[in-house]
């Protein structure tokens, strides 16, 4: 696989929260990425095999400048941006390892189906190895975010967003699990998850960066 080609599109590292609108809650700030900076921040974040480009080396700088002051000490943005995508590649070589030999998966592979949710709904090979490497570069990621980040930090917190009321609350692992449970529901609808969301303050409504890995397919 190319470096450059696989990396572009396997493991893009989407960049959020940096020029969206602002929705308030009496809780906080939970601030929502706009499509076009979405897409300028998630070229400019791809890091090739051999080390971050002098793109992306800014990237998270350039999309929240307030990180800089969150950083452990005697660690930079850089370092961190560096170690997410260290975390991306690996998730990406470990979950084509498991069933293509190292091998990118092909169009035709990607679109299998390889069974059905509890809805019915077909889940394709593209679904499961997405799913599978998200578990596999998240645990990557909290082992850098322990080391490097100072303040706290939230792996898949759901959130919910009331667009007429502009508000934005959190959604508890048990009350997600217990929606989840109930199978096809629409409970779901109208909610986000993002994979990494680091926060200035304790305040879970309240984003310096929010993080959101991609892996493509094929």
């Amino acid at each position: 696989m190319n470096a450059r080609t696989g990396l572009c599109a396997a493991i893009a590292l989407s960049t959020a929260c940096a020029g969206g609108g602002s929705r308030r809650s009496a809780h906080g700030d939970l601030r929502f990425v706009d499509t076009e900076t979405a897409a300028r921040l998630r070229h400019a974040a791809v890091v090739a095999e051999q080390g971050a480009s002098s793109a992306s080396a800014s990237a998270l700088v350039q999309a929240a400048p307030v990180i800089l002051g969150l950083m452990q000490q005697d660690h930079s943005a850089d370092e961190l941006e560096e170690r997410l995508a260290e975390c991306a590649v690996q998730a990406e070589r470990q979950g084509n390892a498991r069933f293509f030999e190292n091998r990118p998966p092909t169009r035709q592979e990607c679109r299998e189906v390889v069974g059905r949710d509890r809805c019915g709904n077909p889940i394709t090979r593209a679904m499961q190895l997405g799913k599978q490497k998200h578990v596999l570069v998240l645990q990557c990621a909290e082992e850098v975010l322990k080391e490097l980040w100072a303040a706290p930090y939230s792996i898949e917190q759901r959130y919910r967003y009331y667009p007429n009321a502009k508000f934005v609350e959190t959604i508890s692992r048990e009350k997600e699990a217990r929606m989840l449970a109930e199978g096809c529901t629409d409970e779901l609808r109208g909610t986000i998850k993002p994979d990494l969301v680091l926060h200035a303050d304790r305040n879970l409504l309240e984003s310096a960066l929010t993080l959101n890995f991609k892996f493509p397919c094929p």
